[in-house]
């Protein structure tokens, strides 16, 4: 496995980009307040996706495996940085959020059993898209609105769920259609 220097480079620059959004925006606003720890792993988590997706570049020639692969993962880091940032349900302090985590759960296990293979990854984004969609069903029910905020609303926090939910399954079925072209070709 060789990593091309000018792609390396690239996720470098990425990266970096990625992080002064937050850098410059903490000097016009004090809405946004991070510190080194928030940096650090945010770039922790953008490198990760980088060498992740460059591993599934380099030993996939599928296309539709690799755009799967991309929506997947964008979902992911989406999920993590809106939850951790500012939370889904109500704030980021609130236990509920806690909840999404099952939603990684699954796709790192689902993913590794698989060894990401195709037909798994298109199981394994399926059911993480049911999973995105009952964490909300299920705060619901031992948080109540009644207990805790569900800002911006009940409906927000399961139309954002859905956004999730949605890339998941789109993800998914690319996977399914990169599966069935690998079957076709035998």
């Amino acid at each position: 496995m060789i990593l091309d220097t000018k792609r390396l480079v690239g996720w470098i620059v990425f990266v970096i980009c990625t992080l002064l959004i937050p850098f410059i925006a903490m000097r016009f606003t004090d809405e946004i307040n991070w510190d080194l720890t928030d940096f650090l792993i945010m770039g922790i988590v953008l490198i990760g996706i980088g060498i992740a997706y460059e591993i599934v570049s380099i030993k996939s020639k599928k296309t539709t495996y690799k755009i799967a692969f991309v929506i997947g993962l964008l979902g992911a880091f989406l999920l993590f940085w809106v939850n951790g940032a500012v939370g889904i349900i109500g704030s980021e302090n609130q236990d509920a959020n806690l909840l999404f985590g099952a939603v990684f759960l699954v796709g790192l296990v689902g993913a590794l059993i698989s060894r990401f293979k195709a037909k798994g990854m298109s199981k394994t984004l399926l059911v993480a898209s049911v999973v995105q969609m009952m964490v909300p069903m299920i705060a619901i029910i031992i948080w109540p609105p009644s207990e805790i905020s569900w800002s911006p609303s009940v409906t927000g926090v399961f139309l954002l769920s859905g956004f999730f939910a949605f890339l998941f399954y789109l993800s998914s079925m690319l996977f399914k259609r990169s599966a069935n072209n690998q079957l076709n070709l035998h």
